[in-house]
């Protein structure tokens, strides 16, 4: 029996990704005061706006009696998707000087980033959520296993973006601004502001191929027991949270080296 085991190499991988989660901690949201209350306030902001303008063109919201709950469904759920994609595609340039250590990966990076601000945007959910139920005196029937499929196959749509992100933001300098023209229709065409069903057939036909929409339904399903939006398939949705990501870790397994060369 050797008198040194081998040092246990998930033990070493979960230092490593707390050791990066502590660095983005400290650089994203603590070097500046405001850096988590401005994590919570950008997306308050914008659904108190988008609730009081609809509140003066409409009577009553697409489902139940709460402009500021049937916003904040849709924008924290769209939210969540695409910083999550985004951070977690920038992950091996803003740890870069930190992947020159052999111990330190390009996964356990992009674990750190994706891992952390997926805890912020839950924090920031429950407390946008929970503020809105208090504020109007809502007593919503959740829906829990609704509620946290919702948010675990967006933090699982991210992270598979997030990783293809990885290889493609280093490897074409123009993607990072093709993804941000990608991204921006999303808020209107994902069931934020209007509902799937009362969107024209012509535009259901096309709309349907885009996963946020889906998830959306999810979300408004599960603060909304009689909404039932039959358009949502799990099985597209686990497609578009597998291929991205099996793409993008075969082409970092074979690029990764690379692209840090590139970087450098």
């Amino acid at each position: 029996m050797p008198r040194h085991a081998p040092p246990d190499w998930r033990a070493s991988a979960l230092r490593t990704i707390g050791a990066l989660a502590l660095r983005e901690m400290a650089t994203r949201y603590g070097r500046t005061p405001g850096g988590y209350l401005w994590a919570l306030l950008q997306p308050l902001g914008m659904i108190v706006v988008l609730a009081y303008a609809f509140a003066l063109l409409q009577r009553s919201p697409a489902l139940g009696t709460s402009f500021l709950l049937f916003k904040a469904t849709g924008v924290l759920i769209l939210r969540q998707f695409t910083v999550l994609a985004d951070v977690s595609g920038r992950a091996i340039s803003f740890s870069r000087s930190l992947l020159l250590y052999p111990r330190v990966t390009w996964f356990d990076a992009v674990l750190a980033r994706f891992g952390l601000n997926l805890l912020v945007l839950i924090g920031v959910m429950g407390v946008i959520l929970g503020g809105i139920l208090l504020h109007e005196r809502l007593e919503p029937v959740l829906d829990w296993p609704k509620l946290l499929l919702a948010v675990g196959l967006t933090a699982a749509l991210g992270l598979s973006l997030g990783v293809l992100n990885a290889f493609l933001f280093h490897r074409f300098e123009l993607w990072q601004q093709a993804w941000a023209i990608l991204t921006a229709p999303l808020f209107l065409i994902s069931g934020v502001i209007f509902l799937y069903e009362d969107m024209p057939q012509q535009a259901q036909a096309v709309l349907w191929f885009n996963p946020v929409l889906h998830l959306t339904g999810l979300m408004r399903a599960a603060f909304y027991p009689t909404y039932r939006p039959e358009y949502v398939s799990l099985v597209y949705l686990g497609v578009w949270c597998l291929v991205p990501l099996v793409a993008g870790m075969m082409l970092m397994r074979l690029h990764h080296r690379d692209l840090l060369t590139r970087m450098r």
